[in-house]
């Protein structure tokens, strides 16, 4: 296996093993796995993807989420990212799905707002418009390492809250039903996940978080709003522009992205994968001791 860096200090391109070599083979499991800890973002071009063959190399990590209340393939294990209806026309720029494209194009890390939260994701593309359309990612590990000791100190113990329906309300009240209220209320996590593999802390927080314990709402709201635009400032972050054939996985833990904006009448269809995070992940260091506010 060889592994092209991609990023500034993280991402890279696996070159030798697909994906369903992994699915297959233990040595190429485990030589994938150890690059996830290391890179946090994997690239794998040219793969004859079919939700069969995600599905046996997403399991491979760990157990996997069951889609969302509300989403297109609620109760399977596939989130379907899409502006393209059944029929193959495409959504109105009023549509849930086309509201749902505008939120994903905060920064955002999957599944912070369930319990349990994501380990990791898999993404591959079916179609693919003809320009725009990219996934940007950004270290949120380097991102703490970039901060000042003092900071790192006091955030180090604090815990912070996660909603669905925050970053939904940023784009449209009307987005997010009573159902999904009811399906997903706020969460809380430790503000620093330490990966259990290597040692290194990373921030956690996204578009999801809105507060932090024992901080006013205004000053958590500008420091949670500080974090994210120190760990995604110009120079610290890489776009992927997609190719037929691409399926990238990423951690969850550390890594923020966030879907680029595309032309209007274009399609594009993506199918997502979300593997959930374990103790073994470093789940049990992430839980308040207790569950009250």
């Amino acid at each position: 296996m060889e592994l092209i860096r991609l990023g500034p200090g993280f991402a890279a391109e696996v070159c030798g093993p697909g994906l369903a070599d992994v699915a297959r083979s233990d040595e190429a499991y485990q030589a994938v796995r150890a690059a996830f800890e290391e890179h946090s973002v994997l690239l794998f071009r040219g793969q004859p993807i079919t939700d069969e063959l995600q599905l046996a190399y997403s399991k491979r990590f760990g157990p996997l989420e069951v889609a969302k209340a509300a989403s297109r393939a609620e109760g399977t294990p596939f989130s379907v990212l899409t502006n393209v209806e059944p029929d193959g026309t495409l959504v109105p720029p009023d549509h849930k799905e086309a509201l749902r494209a505008r939120a994903n194009q905060l920064w955002h890390t999957d599944s912070c707002f369930k319990d349990p939260p994501a380990l990791a994701s898999v993404l591959s593309v079916r179609i693919l418009p003809g320009s725009g359309g990219e996934t940007e990612f950004a270290s949120k590990r380097l991102g703490w390492e970039r901060l000042p000791q003092s900071t790192r100190a006091r955030l180090a113990d604090a815990y912070a809250w996660h909603d669905y329906a925050h970053s939904r309300g940023k784009i449209s009240p009307k987005m997010i039903s009573e159902r999904e209220r009811a399906a997903l209320p706020p969460v809380r996590w430790r503000l620093r996940w330490r990966n259990p593999a290597n040692g290194r802390d990373s921030l956690y927080l996204a578009s999801h978080t809105y507060a932090i314990d024992g901080v006013p709402q205004d000053e958590a709201q500008a420091l949670l709003a500080e974090l994210i635009d120190h760990t995604t400032a110009p120079g610290h972050t890489y776009m992927h522009g997609w190719q037929p054939g691409d399926v990238i996985m990423w951690d969850n833990r550390c890594v923020l992205h966030r879907g680029r904006p595309w032309p209007d009448g274009e399609p594009r269809h993506i199918v997502r994968t979300t593997i959930t995070a374990t103790d073994a992940d470093g789940l049990a260091e992430m839980r308040p001791l207790t569950r009250a506010a």
